[in-house]
């Protein structure tokens, strides 16, 4: 059976056959797009979509997606990486353990000049 999207089910008394052939009259065309998860990236996370009913309508040259499942968010940390590199020239240069040159790094923006100077003080 032919999965119909909201459009088709917008007028009551219109059977699903008769409003997809008027919407093909008008140049609104819908296609079922078979995914397995929808990813929409925000600056601070991530909306996910899993198990999505994802329909493509392109409509007088625009298109337009309408999806729908279950969402989660996922939380991004924009943090950089501390490289195991950067961690030995800060713990070499300013003679210090792993731990303090991890927090000395961080609180020195990732900056490793300033995060040496800081613990030579």
């Amino acid at each position: 059976m032919e999965m119909l999207g909201w459009e088709y089910n917008m007028i009551p008394g219109m059977n699903p056959r008769q409003m997809k052939q008027a919407m093909k009259r008008m140049g609104v065309q819908q296609e079922e797009i078979d995914a397995v998860e929808v990813i929409i990236k925000c600056s601070d996370k991530e909306i996910v979509i899993s198990n999505p009913q994802v329909s493509k309508i392109n409509m007088m040259g625009q298109k337009n997606y309408q999806i729908s499942g279950e969402e989660s968010e996922r939380s991004l940390d924009n943090s950089p990486e501390i490289s195991e590199d950067d961690i030995e020239t800060v713990m070499q240069q300013a003679e210090v353990s792993r731990e303090v040159a991890e927090k000395a790094i961080e609180q020195a923006n990732y900056d490793l000049a300033e995060a040496i100077i800081s613990l030579q003080k």
